[in-house]
């Protein structure tokens, strides 16, 4: 009977050592795997930063004030003014109900024949 009991648990002692390895082994892949989501992650938000920097640069008003007026001939663009921008709290929310109610009547004819013109 004594001996039963220490072949069990030496049994015991060496699956769990097995388990606790296969365990150890399976816990460094997935902190291996995090840390390379928190690399891409890193690069992405670099990324991110870099584009809203070039996105920032390119809406500048001086800039785009340059190119309406020198586009003006061929795109009709009318040149920026303060006037043409309103305050967020002057403008009035639209229920999502009230949008059910909106009729749209007349149609809006979209033409693309000038779109691939230089």
């Amino acid at each position: 009977m004594r001996t039963l009991l220490f072949l069990l648990t030496a049994i015991a002692v060496i699956g769990s050592g097995f388990w606790a390895y296969r365990e150890n082994y399976a816990t460094q892949a997935q902190l291996d795997r995090v840390a390379g989501l928190q690399r891409q992650i890193g690069a992405a938000r670099e990324r991110l930063a870099v584009l809203e920097a070039e996105w920032a640069y390119l809406n500048r008003p001086d800039r785009l004030r340059d190119l309406a007026e020198l586009n003006f001939d061929r795109l009709g663009l009318m040149p920026l003014r303060a006037e043409q921008f309103s305050d967020p709290r002057e403008l009035r929310r639209v229920a999502p109900a009230m949008l059910d109610q909106i009729d749209i009547t007349d149609s809006i004819e979209v033409s693309s024949a000038g779109a691939n013109q230089p």
